[in-house]
């Protein structure tokens, strides 16, 4: 059994991923374990995949994901934002691909958390002006309705001839305002002439 950390230790740790000090964080985990990490948070609830995807640490997060409970990246802050949320709120796409992408992880499912202020982490990226990182979180969220599959869906998207017809669809982002998607087939992409309005 692993030796418990004191909070001096928690401390210092909970810094190193603020920093990005992925050496100290290894010697952490060689010394105490990885699960000694779970409940090393600050004042605010904050995780430590709050600080390392607030801050861009790609190689911290890599090495941690496999070794941390995938409930973490889901972690909700006294503000009710997730890490994810912080990676929207600075524009960090590697980490914010990361955290959505991870296999053992949430998913997609993670776009749709709202905080407190009832903002996903795509309102963040709107809020933020992160035009590149709304983008993408729209191409990949969750667009499916409830009780449909994906497979009902896809079928609906094609017409008689074989060929896949495309569907407009509107998101209302965080300040109310209405953009445009169109969907072709089982793919979502954003319309050429799509406008916020």
């Amino acid at each position: 059994m692993s030796p418990t950390p004191s909070d001096d230790y928690k401390a210092e740790v909970f810094l190193s991923c603020r920093y990005g000090d992925l050496e100290d964080v290894q010697a952490f985990v060689s010394k105490y374990g990885a699960t000694s990490l779970t409940n090393v948070r600050d004042e605010n609830e904050n995780c430590v995949l709050h600080m390392i995807c607030a801050n861009g640490h790609l190689d911290l997060l890599s090495y941690l994901l496999p070794l941390l409970p995938s409930a973490l990246l889901s972690a909700q802050n006294v503000s009710g934002s997730t890490p994810l949320h912080w990676a929207a709120l600075n524009a960090h796409l590697d980490i914010a691909q990361k955290l959505v992408l991870y296999a053992d992880g949430p998913g997609r499912d993670l776009i749709d958390i709202k905080n407190a202020a009832g903002l996903s982490p795509l309102g963040e990226a709107e809020i933020a002006g992160w035009e590149e990182g709304a983008k993408w979180f729209v191409e990949v969220m969750n667009l499916e309705s409830e009780g449909g599959s994906k497979e009902e869906e896809d079928a609906a998207l094609d017409t008689e001839d074989g060929s896949n017809r495309e569907i407009e669809v509107e998101i209302e982002d965080a300040d109310g305002q209405i953009a445009k998607m169109t969907i072709s087939g089982s793919t979502p992409s954003a319309a050429p002439e799509a406008s916020v309005s």
